[in-house]
């Protein structure tokens, strides 16, 4: 089995940075402006994190920015590997983040609140390089679009992995107790998680290293 990878979101300073990456993370979230949720940064500081991260390292600019050149401006300011789109965007701004982007990989993520989520990742799959399946309500007075801490219905969040060849990732309430059964039930690429290994909404070695050893278990 290949192990599954693990993206840290809310990083907020180098220093979160460099803490998250000494624990085995493969990826961390640098939240933008959003109408609700934790984490957000401003971009100056988004771009000062990506800038220091080593190359290997996914630095995903979250983004609630609805059309394509709105994005394609904040990754030149941020200079992020990868946007992650954390709303619903029209079909036609896909084609044109990726001509203008070429190189930078497109993350979508879909909220997981009933079958049409199966529709949704499958209508979008084709346009990006891989999604991300969070527990937020796009519909709400105010949108939630991540950073809810709740954890959906996996048995969905499975039917999507199996129905998609694009790499999925699962975030959603995910922590050191949940995390294993969570991997065997949804088999997905990587996992995705802000709050729970925080300390005073501080990031704490402590529960990273609990996380990791949890995955690391749960991939034997």
């Amino acid at each position: 089995m290949a192990r599954t990878r693990v993206k840290i979101c809310c990083i907020s300073s180098q220093a979160e940075a460099r803490l998250a990456v000494a624990h085995g993370a493969d990826a961390l979230g640098l939240v933008s402006h959003m109408p609700s949720g934790p984490g957000v940064i401003d971009e100056p500081l988004i771009g000062e994190i990506a800038r220091a991260t080593p190359p290997a390292i996914g630095t995903f600019l979250l983004t609630s920015a609805l059309r394509a050149d709105e994005i394609i401006a904040q990754q030149k300011r941020c200079r992020v590997n990868t946007v992650q789109i954390v709303d619903a965007l029209p079909h036609r701004e896909y084609a044109q983040l990726r001509a203008a982007l070429p190189g930078v990989a497109l993350v979508q993520v879909i909220h997981v609140r009933s079958k049409v989520s199966i529709a949704e990742a499958r209508a979008v799959a084709g346009e990006v390089q891989a999604v991300l399946l969070d527990s937020g309500d796009p519909t709400r007075p105010v949108k939630e679009l991540g950073g809810t801490g709740r954890v959906h219905d996996w048995s969905l969040s499975r039917a999507i992995v199996d129905a998609l060849d694009i790499p999925v990732f699962l975030a959603g309430g995910l922590n050191a107790e949940n995390v294993g059964e969570a991997i065997a039930q949804v088999k997905p690429f990587g996992v995705d998680l802000c709050s729970s290994v925080r300390t005073n909404d501080k990031l704490d070695g402590n529960k990273l290293r609990a996380f990791f050893a949890a995955v690391e278990a749960a991939g034997n």
